[in-house]
């Protein structure tokens, strides 16, 4: 039975839900990015998915960090992986790559409904269970002022869709039908049915 598992991720959001939930993690330092140096690559194929899409992101990191922690002989214990992408008639909203991405973005997603798609992945050896948490939000309709107030803080990059709903961008928000953990990166219910699978347990 092992006392902990990796957490494949660097989102300071899913530590912090991870650490009020006491849960037992070690953090895995995976490099993301296109070069060969990197541990994975998460881009988007060609007209993939968003379904498909995070569900293989998820998976990809899971086994990204299951090599990681035999290549650097570590011990051996499960990889919790996620990915979330936001999601709006099917195309995916990644994250921000400057203030005009960002501006772009949050027009799209002005006074209309999307889907927040999170895929939760652990992996043990050849065991791998997956679990996947999907939100409806729905967004106010945001005046100019706002959206570039909202960029001045800083707050739209490195989030997917280019806004974090557990900070300002709250204001921002009128409805959401599913998860809120799911939505800030994290859906608690789905992570802890999974981690129950590999004999962890929350209370």
């Amino acid at each position: 039975m092992n006392k902990f598992f990796y957490l494949a991720s660097q989102s300071p959001r899913r530590k912090e839900i991870l650490d009020q939930l006491r849960a037992p993690y070690q953090l895995l330092k995976l490099v993301e990015g296109p070069n060969s140096a990197a541990d994975f690559d998460e881009t988007p194929l060609k007209n993939e998915n968003p379904v498909d899409y995070v569900r293989r992101a998820a998976l990809l990191k899971a086994d990204a960090g299951w090599k990681y922690l035999v290549r650097h002989d570590l011990e051996q214990a499960p990889v919790l992986a996620i990915d979330t992408t936001v999601t709006v008639n099917n195309n995916i909203l990644g994250k921000p790559e400057d203030a005009t991405h960002a501006r772009v973005m949050l027009r799209r997603l002005s006074g209309r409904s999307h889907q927040v798609l999170t895929a939760v992945t652990m992996k043990f050896g050849d065991t791998v269970v997956r679990e996947l948490s999907t939100t409806d939000v729905k967004m106010k309709k945001l005046e100019d002022n706002e959206i570039e107030a909202y960029i001045g803080t800083g707050e739209p990059f490195g989030k997917a869709g280019g806004y974090g709903i557990q900070g300002i961008a709250s204001i921002f928000i009128s409805h959401i039908a599913g998860s809120y953990s799911g939505v800030v990166g994290l859906p608690i219910y789905e992570t802890s049915e999974l981690i129950k699978k590999f004999g962890f347990s929350l209370l």
